[in-house]
């Protein structure tokens, strides 16, 4: 068997172009306009928020050093993922338009090179921007969280109380927990149950009136509690004041928000929704969307980039206004459509990872419909 070498390095080169002038300078447009968006918009954005909270930061004496470094510091990174589609949309839809407003994209095309061959430095930038983000998602973006979520609780919303009762949870095969209602004031649950059942029958029960977290022992210390165990169809009952009991259940399970998993590293978002979903927690729905969000978000970068530049690489009578309106519309759509998504995953409608990636399909067949009608 033998190999043409000339062929196979023609193909290496059409698959892998060569970086030119021209994909030098759309590239340099591409991220010196993504780079000035972010800035512009993010400095709006902290004005705004700073003139909603000020009340807040003068009624509860926050210190300007944790202002910046604490809360703003950690806030910039969440929101330009938050926003990420809308900047890279917005930058494409902007910068290409003056492009093609300029007869730049005309002189492009008339020079040999194809529509296809002009999007490469395009597709170049994006996977740069797809990295940078999902960087900011993986490992920036979760200790940034914590110190932003931190700052929140404590300067700036109310202390957090538990509402939710009739807690249920699968510690182990065959052992379940049961709490009617826990109180943050002294980290006491209440109508606190253990059963073990086997072959479908129930072994044992230890229910108290009360679990009070022991923070030295680590462990929970039942009061008044009723132990009744099945020995051979002979019902055993111990009675007693008080006994620790040691579960995989601690006191961090009833602390846990919907937003807590904002904060929590990749690998411990995966290990804590292994644990959800041995005990069957319900809030293993909000993890599971924040694992499969942080990758479909940055992702969109190529589909969006695509979008912007079939929109925008016509020349209009009206000038570039017309296309940004667009591109605004599409990225506050297209965000808006990723939240709404959510909602199928706690219907039951569809599984998080269909349902979070949902607003990427539909948005890449958008994409390649545009480009196929794009001027060429």
């Amino acid at each position: 068997m033998t190999f043409d070498v000339e062929k196979i390095k023609k193909w290496i080169n059409d698959f892998k172009p060569q970086i030119t002038t021209i994909d030098k300078y759309i590239i340099r447009k591409f991220i010196g306009t993504y780079l000035v968006a972010i800035l512009l918009i993010i400095g709006i954005v902290i004005i705004f928020d700073i003139s909603e909270k000020i009340d807040d930061f003068v009624d509860k004496k926050a210190p300007l050093s944790e202002i910046i470094f604490k809360y703003y510091a950690n806030f910039i990174p969440y929101f330009i993922n938050m926003f990420s589609p809308m900047f890279v949309f917005i930058t494409v839809i902007f910068f290409t338009s003056k492009l093609a407003g300029n007869s730049e994209i005309i002189a492009i095309l008339a020079g040999g090179i194809s529509f296809k061959r002009m999007l490469w430095p395009y597709f170049v930038t994006s996977f740069i921007i797809f990295v940078f983000t999902l960087i900011l998602n993986l490992y920036v973006i979760p200790p940034c969280n914590r110190g932003r979520l931190a700052f929140e609780s404590k300067y700036v919303k109310k202390p957090f109380e538990q509402l939710n009762r009739n807690f249920h949870y699968q510690i182990d095969s065959g052992t379940f927990l049961y709490v009617n209602h826990f109180s943050t004031f002294n980290n006491t649950a209440y109508d606190f149950s253990i059963e073990t059942i086997e072959n479908q029958k129930l072994i044992s029960k230890i229910s108290a009136k009360e679990a009070q977290w022991d923070t030295t022992k680590k462990c929970w210390n039942l009061k008044r509690y009723i132990h009744r165990t099945d020995d051979g169809g002979v019902e055993k009952v111990i009675t007693g004041a008080s006994l620790d009991t040691s579960i995989t259940i601690t006191i961090e399970d009833f602390y846990r928000k919907t937003n807590t998993v904002q904060a929590l590293p990749y690998g411990q978002l995966n290990t804590l929704i292994k644990e959800q979903m041995k005990r069957g927690d319900k809030m293993v729905q909000y993890s599971k969307i924040e694992r499969n969000t942080r990758w479909a978000l940055p992702f969109s970068a190529f589909i969006l980039t695509l979008i912007g530049v079939s929109l925008s690489s016509k020349k209009r009578r009206g000038g570039i206004g017309l296309n940004i309106g667009i591109g605004i519309a599409l990225s506050f759509s297209y965000i808006l459509f990723l939240r709404f998504s959510q909602m199928f995953v706690f219907t039951g409608t569809l599984p998080p990872f269909i349902a979070l990636w949902l607003p990427n399909i539909i948005f890449a067949f958008v994409a390649i419909y545009l480009y196929r009608i794009a001027p060429k």
